[in-house]
């Protein structure tokens, strides 16, 4: 009896030994999301179709909910005023888009809605000479506030634009989807900005490229300054390099709009990356430290000590400089030599 319960422990710590030196399956779903495109990989205890039609679902509820180019989702209405109720994405949002226009004192608004429209950014063309002082007058964060459930306007003209944070969000609700599928181990990416948890199907954290931010840059991953190495967490890169145009006069208009002022924020910074917790958050931050212009954004980054940024700045000699935090630099070495 005492021997055939010593061969019994043998055989499970040799079962147990086999499957901790198997690794999990990793499954990837690919393709098309909110305008851009996606790659969720990981060990959840699904196949790649169930992935992704499950991600096609989440797809459909983020654009009902928060799409500036669908005239019938839930912001359309809200901006249009045919309702005043919220749902928990977009109240989720708000609340923290709050909380970063007042660390920027308002030079991150999500009421920028009417100035993305009158410089060409939601699908309409833009205004030749766009009437900046009147547009203005709807424009400001403390001019909306949540009441319960409900939106509440300071002017009904106050048009909101969660373009800056919604992609962001769509990662975080991505990555809690692929827990809910029984992931441990995962990187979700939507066009570049990206959530990750555990380790790559090598082993080893998931490595994500900050782009050299060059105008035209159109080709994701072509180009690369530098990497980040990550076992948890999101990143979010801002950058005028994609969206923008050349006025009349040769001048450059970007989608980044300085709430202030009005006008298309360009600045020496070419592109900011930051690292949080949640990528709703990174990808906000990240606008907000392109709406600062390069200064105000690495003297904000140097009085902050927990942010974890990396920002690419053009040299004024037709090269780049960049500066990275100490926080993030901490962040980066420690994923490196992990």
């Amino acid at each position: 009896m005492y021997r055939r319960l010593i061969s019994l422990c043998i055989i499970v710590l040799l079962a147990v030994a086999a499957g901790c030196g198997r690794r999990a399956q990793y499954v990837t779903a690919n393709g098309p999301m909110l305008g851009t495109t996606f790659v969720a990989t990981g060990d959840a205890r699904c196949s790649a179709p169930e992935l992704f039609w499950a991600l096609m679902e989440l797809d459909r509820e983020a654009k009902a909910s928060m799409s500036i180019f669908d005239g019938e989702s839930l912001l359309s209405r809200l901006n249009d005023n045919r309702t005043d109720s919220l749902d928990r994405h977009i109240l989720r949002n708000l609340r923290l888009a709050e909380r970063i226009s007042r660390l920027s004192e308002g030079r991150y608004d999500v009421t920028v809605g009417p100035l993305v429209e009158a410089w060409g950014f939601a699908g309409h063309d833009p205004d030749r000479q766009p009437d900046l002082d009147s547009i203005l007058q709807f424009v400001g964060y403390r001019r909306i506030r949540f009441d319960g459930g409900r939106l509440v306007k300071e002017d009904p003209r106050i048009r909101i634009d969660l373009n800056s944070i919604a992609k962001g969000y769509t990662v975080d609700l991505a990555a809690e989807l692929m827990e809910r599928l029984g992931a441990h181990n995962y990187l979700v990416d939507i066009g570049g900005e990206c959530r990750c948890k555990g380790v790559n199907p090598q082993g080893g954290p998931w490595r994500i490229g900050i782009e050299t931010p060059f105008d035209g840059n159109c080709t994701e991953g072509d180009y690369l300054t530098a990497r980040v190495g990550m076992r948890e967490g999101a990143l979010a890169t801002s950058g005028n390099y994609r969206r923008f145009y050349l006025d009349a006069e040769g001048n450059k208009v970007a989608h980044t709009i300085d709430p202030i002022t009005g006008r298309s924020a360009v600045s020496r910074l070419l592109s900011a990356t930051v690292a949080a917790d949640c990528c709703a958050e990174a990808d906000a931050l990240a606008t907000m430290y392109m709406s600062l212009g390069a200064d105000a954004a690495v003297a904000l980054a140097e009085r902050t000590p927990e942010a974890r940024v990396y920002f690419i700045l053009d040299d004024g000699q037709g090269g780049y400089e960049s500066y990275c935090s100490p926080a993030m630099r901490r962040m980066m070495m420690a994923q490196e030599n992990h």
